[in-house]
């Protein structure tokens, strides 16, 4: 019983940080229908950034701060130069792009770093919590705990405020919103700052778990967190989060239980079936294209 309460709090914390990147891909498709396949690459962004600031000197908070701006800053950057104009060209070429910026920035970190993983320090120095004989280490209901706090927040964000409305109706319908006022480009610049500025702490968090870091960082978990969104339903907040904690789970168990080395295979297996059997996922919407 104890070996299964250690696997079920590993998948909730492998999935805590699935469905912070979850949500960047999420709410990016949603309101600019945009698969960004170089969002994986953010969290190897974030994770390089907070490792530069605190081999600086900087304490830890203040390079969370900088690698959270970075990020952000990176994300609207993407957005502006590489997405902005390509807007109302086909979807191939707005993949074929993402699949460039991805490897651009891997490779760019690959010139500057070297290729060879780098041990990062990890921060959270807090003690362990002992819950009926299972110590549970700070690392991971610290991952928890950051994670769900900042989900709920973006819901807030979303359901509350005035740009959260905003990206619901231009999710909605872009030329409706136009017609309302809505600035389009703001709403669409501000969903990749707030989707990269997320990826930015689930690498800082990543890092943390799994403390060596290299150039290559996000491209699995990047993947995986995609497989978690078409899971819950890609477009969808509350489907995005679902979804990663199934994958988290999933991964877990079939670790414990099956074998590690079939991990991954079972992982996209369950990517193939979603497709085929129910494309839209458990929350998401059958919606025809209009033409």
């Amino acid at each position: 019983m104890n070996q299964f309460f250690m696997q079920f709090i590993n998948g909730l914390n492998i999935g805590s940080i699935y469905a912070l990147i979850a949500l960047g891909y999420t709410m990016v498709y949603g309101i600019a229908k945009l698969i960004n396949f170089a969002h994986g690459d953010v969290i190897m962004v974030g994770a390089y950034i907070s490792f530069i600031s605190m081999k600086f000197g900087l304490p830890w908070w203040l390079a969370v701060i900088i690698s959270i701006v970075v990020c952000a800053v990176l994300g609207v950057v993407m957005e502006k130069v590489a997405y902005k104009p390509l807007r109302n060209a086909s979807r191939i070429s707005l993949l074929i792009t993402a699949i460039g910026i991805s490897y651009l920035l891997q490779n760019l970190f690959q010139l500057i770093f070297g290729a060879n993983p780098q041990p990062y320090h990890a921060f959270i120095a807090l003690p362990a919590l002992n819950l009926g004989g299972i110590t549970i280490q700070a690392n991971y209901y610290i991952t928890f705990s950051v994670s769900v706090l900042l989900m709920i927040l973006l819901t807030l964000f979303v359901n509350k405020t005035t740009m959260g409305k905003a990206m619901r109706a231009v999710s909605e319908d872009e030329g409706a919103a136009k017609l309302m006022g809505i600035n389009v480009d703001t709403t669409i610049s501000l969903t990749f700052a707030i989707g990269c500025a997320l990826a930015a702490i689930a690498g800082i968090l990543y890092a943390n778990c799994y403390p060596m870091i290299n150039p290559t960082l996000g491209s699995l978990p990047g993947i995986k967190a995609f497989i978690a969104a078409v899971l819950g339903g890609i477009g969808s907040i509350p489907g995005a989060v679902i979804g990663a904690f199934i994958l988290g789970m999933i991964e877990a168990m079939t670790k414990a239980y099956i074998s590690s080395q079939l991990t991954d295979t079972i992982v996209f297996a369950i990517l193939i079936l979603m497709l085929v059997f129910k494309p839209a996922g458990i929350l998401g919407k059958n919606v025809k294209e209009k033409v």
